[in-house]
């Protein structure tokens, strides 16, 4: 299971990576494994303010359709749009290629309160 140490996570599987202020959001190997196929991504939120839990779009696997939460407030400001060609992305390379949205946080510190590598890794091997 590839679980990036220097990622924030949260326990709804979305993991986070800063990037000059920006947050790059997508979901973890774990999710993409317990989803199986992934077939189709929708965020509708494009430019929306998001208040953190709140959902943020889906994804379509062959079996469910599983909710996108925020994991922090901010702005989404960009869409993967490879994915919508190429869902299967996130299967194949969930923590880089298979990203899902970047967001302007609305307080960068937020991150702070995410779920650190060891704290996931325990969620998951529970």
């Amino acid at each position: 299971m590839n679980i990036p140490s220097e990622l924030k996570y949260t326990k709804d599987h979305e993991w986070v990576k800063i990037e000059n202020d920006i947050l790059v959001i997508g979901i973890t190997d774990f999710a993409q494994g317990e989803l199986g196929d992934i077939v189709y991504v929708e965020v509708e939120t494009l430019n929306e303010n998001l208040n953190s839990e709140q959902v943020f779009g889906t994804v379509e696997a062959v079996k469910t359709v599983s909710d996108l939460f925020m994991p922090v407030s901010g702005q989404v400001i960009e869409f993967n749009n490879n994915l919508i060609e190429n869902p299967e992305l996130i299967n194949n390379d969930p923590y880089n290629e298979g990203w899902i949205i970047k967001v302007k946080p609305g307080e960068l510190n937020e991150v702070d309160s995410l779920i650190n590598f060891d704290e996931y890794k325990k969620i998951i091997e529970s």
